[in-house]
């Protein structure tokens, strides 16, 4: 756990002292520093600092939504974005946007709605089709659910150019240009979230050993599944909403977790919640100079770490134990 908030602290520095433009890494230490650099202070400040904190809520809502949702679905391949929640909330909020819609909270409440849809969905079908049990025939369902709202939200922004254009960096996921507007219109939702999984995560955690074991300990099994989707959906939509829908942050990070932790629930997220915005902000800062003075949609990195460790797991079917 400490070693990796001091890899996320200093990823954090990473964020904020690197970047295109005229304001390198000496002029931002300066400006970190206290030096009165009128440029430097607006591209730090301004521009990285609201990036980077955004980076670090997102980070945190995906890792712990991810553990959840495999919690619930008893499938350590489930994530969000693979089962289509992800994309779900984009395809909420593409409609929302060719309607008209823009006020922020709105398009985030919005963005929710649309996640918990595509998550009951999915897990609907796997429960009826009897996938639950088969980690990849889930994770395929998941990805052909994934594939229809992708196509349907294509669709919808070839059909309206004007959202097309508002919303064509932002559907494969992206920090730039990020505000603390939009950071404060997201967190209520998430801070909610966030009490209600303080509340329930020790009955949550008796669902890794199974409905009967659950029931057998006095708890509500599917009542506790109903809450965490929801908690899920809070999570995903308001991160997908903030920064668009990137992928594999839910895959990744609890394999991670687990792998340093154990199976047990409570550790899992707590390490989850360094870990998830360790993964963003390197994805981050890594987007900003590989292409520089351009910049990668940071989805698309993620998805270049997440696929491997997702090609590994299937392969190898030694999956963890939930």
């Amino acid at each position: 756990m400490w070693a990796a908030v001091v890899l996320l602290l200093v990823a954090i520095l990473l964020s904020l002292v690197i970047g295109a433009g005229d304001v390198g890494i000496l002029r931002s230490l300066s400006v970190l520093a206290g030096g009165q650099d009128v440029d430097g202070r607006f591209m730090v400040w301004e521009l990285r600092l609201p990036r980077t904190l955004v980076g670090i809520v997102v980070g945190a809502a995906l890792g712990v939504s991810g553990a959840l949702l495999q919690v619930v679905s008893r499938n350590p391949l489930a994530e969000p974005g693979l089962l289509g929640v992800s994309a779900g909330s984009a395809l909420a909020v593409a409609i929302a946007l060719s309607l008209g819609v823009s006020m922020l909270e709105l398009r985030i409440g919005v963005a929710q709605l649309g996640a918990l849809l595509g998550c009951l969905c999915v897990l609907g079908v796997a429960r009826v089709r009897g996938l639950g049990s088969d980690p990849v025939r889930l994770v395929l369902a998941g990805a052909a659910f994934y594939a229809l709202l992708s196509a349907v939200t294509s669709l919808l922004l070839m059909m309206d150019r004007r959202t097309a254009d508002e919303i064509r960096f932002w559907v494969v996921g992206s920090l730039s240009g990020r505000r603390l507007d939009d950071l404060a219109a997201v967190l209520p939702s998430l801070c909610i979230a966030a009490l209600v999984l303080l509340m329930l995560v020790r009955p949550m955690a008796s669902l890794t050993l199974g409905e009967r074991a659950s029931a057998g300990l006095g708890h509500h099994p599917g009542r506790l599944r109903l809450l965490a989707i929801l908690i899920v959906a809070l999570l995903v939509g308001g991160a997908t909403a903030v920064a668009g829908p990137i992928v594999f942050v839910g895959l990744v990070v609890p394999f991670v977790a687990r792998a340093l932790g154990g199976p047990e629930l409570r550790r899992t997220l707590w390490l989850c919640l360094p870990l998830g915005p360790l993964l963003v902000l390197s994805a981050d800062v890594l987007s900003r100079v590989l292409v520089a003075p351009s910049e990668l949609p940071i989805g698309v990195l993620t998805a270049i770490c997440g696929a491997p460790v997702l090609i590994a797991v299937v392969r190898a079917r030694r999956l963890p134990t939930l």
